[in-house]
């Protein structure tokens, strides 16, 4: 029985771990054996008990007549509104990489693809409180940037202790998978009045880490309903205009060595996110970025459909 992970606003105001199965949310600390699971965090940092006690609530509430909390009805939040950490996979698809070369200055034009992305995937850390939002949310542009642009990104929510993994091994720490647009400020991510020999030119806070830079959502959907993480399609629309339309097939490097790649030197802990990477059809790439009143909506096929609008 397919079922969803996600965080819900109670008529108190709080967040609360909810369990989807169709068209119905269930409060996780309502079901049995799971009265300590409170919050979605509470879940993943118990995951190889938990997941098996969810996955037997939904088989029971699906043969019952349990009438659940609709959907529709709902407020739904970041489904980690804090998670531990999050770590953006940078350059990470083939599609990608060929629409960005003629926008890199002084390039080569003989450079090769190892060149350019390197033996081993590369990560920058996000921030997380005031980063992290959830679907629906108006995000506010940032200050100063008429260059906002979109990146749909299957992110990736560890589920137990990961440290020196192999790649063959990786998958087994993950919970599931959500939906993340890893929004950039691209005329921000450069200070122009420091010589560009500088190494700290580029301003990777102002740039990646604003208010409402990484919407997140509307779930997570877990990766033992997911057979294979690099088959699945992904779109991403602005106001109903297909602007990005790939496959994470088309990832140079998969979940599983970004996974090893990450635990090498530090540990992964349950509840931290990795975003796996962006495919051609950003904003840069058509000269055409965010507006106020945009409306971004985004879909990962087995995962769901992300909106969010720009305030």
């Amino acid at each position: 029985m397919d079922y969803q992970i996600l965080t819900y606003r109670t008529v108190a105001g709080e967040a609360a771990a909810g369990v989807l199965v169709r068209s119905s949310v269930y409060n996780v600390a309502s079901l049995p054996g799971l009265a300590h699971c409170r919050t979605v965090m509470d879940i993943l940092n118990d995951w190889r008990d938990t997941e098996k006690l969810l996955r037997d609530a939904a088989r029971s509430i699906d043969a019952s007549a349990a009438v659940g909390l609709p959907l529709a009805d709902l407020e739904l939040l970041a489904p980690i509104p804090n998670p531990g950490a999050v770590y953006c996979c940078g350059a990470n698809y083939t599609d990608h990489i060929d629409e960005m070369r003629p926008m890199l200055k002084n390039l080569p034009q003989n450079i090769t693809k190892r060149e350019l992305v390197g033996d081993e995937p590369w990560h920058f850390v996000s921030t997380v409180r005031g980063s992290i939002v959830g679907p629906g949310t108006r995000v506010p542009k940032p200050h100063g940037s008429q260059r906002l642009d979109w990146e749909i990104e299957m992110a990736v929510v560890i589920g137990t202790t990961a440290r020196s993994v192999s790649a063959e091994r990786a998958l087994e720490h993950v919970a599931g998978y959500t939906i993340a647009n890893d929004l950039s400020a691209r005329d921000l991510s450069i200070r122009p009045e420091v010589h560009e020999a500088i190494p700290f030119r580029t301003d990777w806070i102002t740039h990646k880490c604003f208010d409402g830079s990484l919407p997140c959502g509307p779930w997570i959907t877990p990766a033992s309903q997911i057979s294979d993480p690099q088959k699945l399609d992904l779109k991403l629309w602005v106001n109903d205009v297909l602007m990005q339309d790939s496959n994470t097939s088309q990832m140079v490097y998969s979940v599983a060595q970004q996974i090893a790649k990450l635990s090498t030197n530090k540990t992964l802990y349950p509840g931290d996110m990795i975003l796996t990477g962006t495919p051609a059809g950003v904003g840069a790439g058509r000269g055409v970025f965010l507006k106020s009143g945009d409306k971004v909506r985004m879909r990962i096929e087995r995962i769901g459909e992300l909106q969010h609008s720009i305030a």
